[in-house]
Formats: C-alpha cells, structure tokens, sequence
C-alpha cells in the first residue's frame, strides 16, 4: 500500500472522518438525511459508520473511549474495520482527514488500515482474484508531515518485511535462501551483510549452531547485519540477536504434527524481526548504531542429527549436555550472543520463538521479557510496548534458576526441566553473555492461527514496531 500526502481531498474522494464528542462533521457531510443519519449512530455509540453519497463513501472513526481503554489501540482496530468496508466496495484510495488535530490518531488509523491490508498470495494460482482493492492511502497534509509519513511506510513496510519471512515455506526459505534475502534487502535500504557459509562456522567452531544442523542436507548460515550510520548517537552498538531456525521438527525429540510441527516455519520469526527491523532503521537513516546477529538451520532428524545425551561443545568453549533436541533455539542462539561480546555492546536484544512456556503463560497477548539489563531499561521497553500494543510482560530472572541446568557431565544442561521453562531457557542464554542483555520470547504472538484483527493470520511481524519505536526513544532521541 502506498501512503501519500495530499493538499486537500477531492470532490469524489473517499474520506475517512476522525472526529469526537463536538467535531464538525457539517463540514463534509452537508445533506440533513446523511447527517441525521450519522447522529443517530453516534447516538447508538456506534464508533465505526460509513455513510454512501453514491459517488464517494464517507467514513467515520468517532473516539469515544474511556480512560482505561488503550486509545490508540482502539483506533488500529477501527482501522481495520474501515479497510474492510473500502475492500468490500472495492474502493482504490482513501483520504484520512483529522477533526481532532491529533497526529497519534492518524498514526494509529494509518497503522490498523495498512497493516490490515496485508495479504501473502505468493502461491495463490489466481492472486490477482484475491487482492485487496485498497492500494493508496492519503493523509491531508496539515494534519501529517512527508517525513512523518515517509517514517512510518518504512517500518509498516518492515512489518509486512517480517511477515513474509515467516509466511514462507522450508521449501523455500532455507537458511542459505534467508541469507540471500538479508542481502537484497540490505543492498535495497543500505545497511552492511556478511554471510557465514558452513565451512566459517565450522572454523569458528560455532557447536552449537553446527549440532543442531547435523541432521539437515542444507548447511547453516550466520548472517550479520550493520546499520551504522556516521550520525549514529551511540558508540558501542545495540546488538540484535534473532533465532532463525527456518523450519524445527524438533530433531529426534519430535514434535507431534496437529498444531505444533505444522506451525514451525514460524520457528524464524526472531530473525525476521531483527530484519525488519535494521531494513526500517536503514530507510529512515535512524542515528543508532545496530548490529543483527542471525544464526540460521533447519532442525532435523535425518541420519546424523544430534541426540539427546550428546554434549556440545560451543563457540565460547562451555560445554552443553543435550537432553532435548527440541531445545535448539537456544543451542544456535549461544554461539551468536558469544559472537556478540567482541562489539562489546551497549545493550544486547534477543529475539526468539525460544518456548512453548511463554506462548502457555501469556497466550498470543504478550511477549515475555527477561535479562539483567538496568531496570530502566525495562520500564521503557515496557512503555513502548504499551504505546504500539505489543505488550512486554517482564518475568523474574533470578539465579535460582540456574540450579536447574546444572549437569553432571558438562557445564550445563540445555533444558532446566518441567518447570518455568520460559526462564530456564533464558537463564541458559545469559551464560554466553556478559554484557547487559534482555531476552524476549515471541512464541506466543509471533504466528496467528487465526484472523487476528490488522495482526492479520500468519505472520505477525511482532516486535519491529517495538525495537524500532525503542530505538528510537531510548538512543536516537537522547
């Protein structure tokens, strides 16, 4: 979808009104009938009204909510609701125009209709049947700035970015081909990539990574990503770190198929992320210098895959008793977090699909956040969460949990057990680290099974309007 900016609307534009208790709707809806009409649901507390003046639909997004409600929030999901009245009409453009002279509800509403509008019709037979009408969405020019809305295409556009990656088959999407995507994608927005084919990782000695691969007849790839522009604001970088296991079986230690194997090309969604990230940072030129880390395999059990009992020596030379080859998130992620220490870096983010504990603690609500970094580190992450809706939920992280994954062979165990596994498994990545550091388990939101509202099914893009936003608060801004 492209967003534009407009000097004012047409005669025959489609408009989308956004108004509240004492807006002048008369200035676009002249006819008594059709204003009538529009009190009378507003009476009704309808929020969402759309009005047919047969050579252009008016629409309205009226905010009437309470203090408790997430406004912005509201304003996406109406968004949505409107995006779908434009496709059902098959309607080609839309104007947005701000009776409330409020620059946070027009970013909201032009989040909820672009992101809404998102399809992945890739392997349709007859996708030009299927494809949403909708495809220009213009903002009048006094209400929004070119660069604002510029800003915000690339970070929408980083979202769908994401959504793809995750959207696509093993049968496409192996880790080499992921590594070739980041490199199209960084020589199209400007950000550096050095790719790491089998025989550097296995001079590296990257264990971790090389294990969980054992059992693929693809190779493993490890892709770095930089952003770092001569304006960045911050010195030592904030280093992304994101999973990118393309496809997880769950190697011998299988998983079942009906609602679990089936899902687990989602199994990326981390590495997705950090690149929608980096490509909106990189488009926007964002002052901050990033560095994405992306350890990439399928895991599998072909003939030579890793075994439970197995110990795994990795990068940084700990030794790692497996006990559960579905615990290969955090095998791969190891190797990348010690990587990590040699930029010796501001503040480390992990970004992972890491467990089924989170996705059962808080649902497709939430992503799990846990890591030493300074609290207030935290509280701002926390607040950006809330202000995009993709809320962050801190759990403990106390050393206690250690004891869980000590082993009687090795330094430590893969897996801590039948309890608090979201923890554990972060507790496991904190010993590659020593750095301040924040671990964020996506499994829960990263992948829609169902029509989610703009979150759309599929892919969510979780997390690349968060760090962004982030980013860009905590470090550009300061």
């Amino acid at each position: 979808m492209k967003l534009q900016i407009t000097d004012k609307a047409g005669k025959s534009d489609n408009l989308i009104l956004i108004g509240k208790e004492g807006s002048e709707y008369g200035a676009y809806i002249k006819d008594k009938t059709e204003l009538d009409y529009l009190h009378a649901c507003l009476k009704d507390k309808q929020n969402e009204i759309v009005i047919n003046q047969y050579n252009r639909y008016i629409t309205v997004c009226h905010i009437r909510y309470g203090r408790k409600d997430n406004l912005l929030e509201k304003i996406r999901l109406s968004g949505q609701k409107l995006l779908s009245v434009a496709n059902s009409r098959k309607l080609k453009s839309m104007t947005i125009i701000d009776l409330c002279r409020q620059k946070e509800y027009v970013k909201a509403l032009v989040e909820g209709i672009y992101l809404g509008n998102y399809q992945f019709l890739k392997y349709k037979k007859e996708p030009e049947e299927k494809i949403n009408s909708l495809t220009t969405l213009k903002v009048l020019k006094d209400s929004f700035s070119d660069a604002r809305l510029n800003e915000l295409q690339h970070i929408l556009a980083g979202v769908c970015m994401a959504r793809d990656l995750v959207n696509e088959p093993l049968s496409y999407l192996t880790a080499v081909q992921l590594s070739k995507e980041i490199e199209n994608i960084g020589a199209a927005s400007g950000f550096k990539v050095e790719v790491f084919g089998k025989k550097k990782i296995e001079s590296l000695r990257m264990g971790g990574l090389l294990a969980v691969n054992r059992g693929s007849i693809d190779p493993p790839t490890f892709s770095i990503l930089t952003w770092n522009p001569a304006i960045a604001r911050n010195r030592k970088p904030v280093v992304l770190v994101g999973k990118g296991v393309v496809f997880d079986t769950g190697g011998l230690s299988l998983k079942p198929t009906y609602e679990s194997m089936d899902y687990m090309k989602s199994d990326m969604a981390g590495a997705a992320a950090v690149i929608g990230i980096i490509y909106a940072a990189a488009k926007n030129k964002l002052p901050v210098y990033i560095i994405g880390l992306i350890p990439s395999t399928d895991n599998r059990p072909d003939g030579n895959a890793y075994v439970p009992g197995d110990v795994v020596r990795m990068y940084d030379g700990t030794t790692v008793e497996v006990l559960n080859t579905d615990a290969e998130g955090r095998m791969i992620l190891a190797d990348a977090l010690s990587w990590a220490k040699k930029y010796k870096p501001q503040l480390v983010i992990n970004i992972a699909t890491l467990t089924g504990s989170a996705q059962m603690t808080l649902g497709k609500y939430g992503i799990a956040a846990m890591g030493n970094a300074d609290r207030n580190v935290f509280a701002e992450l926390a607040e950006c969460g809330e202000k995009v809706y993709e809320r962050v939920a801190e759990l403990p992280f106390w050393d206690d949990y250690n004891e869980t994954l000590k082993s009687d062979i090795a330094d430590l165990k893969n897996v801590g057990g039948k309890y608090a596994g979201a923890i554990t498994g972060g507790k496991f990545l904190e010993r590659f680290t020593d750095y301040p550091f924040i671990h964020l388990d996506i499994a829960g939101p990263s992948f829609n099974r169902s029509e989610d509202a703009y979150r759309g099914k599929g892919g969510s893009g979780i997390c690349v309007r968060l760090l962004y936003e982030f980013l860009k608060t905590r470090i550009a801004q300061k």
